[in-house]
């Protein structure tokens, strides 16, 4: 049986593939996004704090229909080994598109998000996401991210992305 400050924990890794959608987003603006002539190998986005609450891990379950107890039912978690609910990669994996998107802008497209879970993340902790852009081509950017929380590396992984044309300069 585990305890809440054991990090280890069985990995899982998930692709996924993303499909372009295509919609006019000329009124959603890039307030916030980087411009894309600033990027380069190297540039550190900036760190962004989720508050990992109850609601946001049984809501990204239901959200994402991953109906297992130990995404929303802290007693059968604790049967299970497990110091209360925890994330589930699907709602992670949102998260990691989001703090992309945040930062180099809602008309960016994700190409390929490549994760690795960690340490799970609980109710009453933070996760804080940070990004290293790692390689350039073209408009295509490959961003390192790690999401850390209390016990260690909840999320570890690449995220490949096309800057959108004509983002802030």
């Amino acid at each position: 049986m585990r305890g809440a400050g054991d990090a280890e924990c069985t990995e899982h890794t998930e692709e996924i593939e993303y499909i372009e959608h295509t919609e006019d987003t000329e009124d959603a603006g890039d307030a916030g996004a980087m411009a894309v002539g600033a990027i380069r190998i190297g540039t550190e986005l900036p760190p962004l704090e989720i508050p990992v609450t109850r609601t946001l891990i049984v809501a990204g379950a239901i959200a994402s229909r991953d109906y297992q107890d130990v995404h929303h039912d802290a007693e059968l978690a604790r049967e299970k080994g497990s110091p209360d609910v925890f994330m589930n990669i699907l709602t992670t994996n949102g998260l990691v598109g989001r703090y992309i998107t945040d930062h180099l802008g809602p008309r960016a497209v994700l190409r390929k998000v490549a994760i690795r879970l960690g340490a799970p993340n609980y109710p009453g902790d933070t996760m804080t996401l940070t990004g290293t852009v790692t390689a350039l081509d073209g408009d295509t950017a490959q961003v390192r991210v790690v999401g850390a929380n209390g016990i260690g590396h909840h999320v570890t992984g690449t995220v490949t992305v096309t800057l959108a044309p004509g983002s802030p300069a």
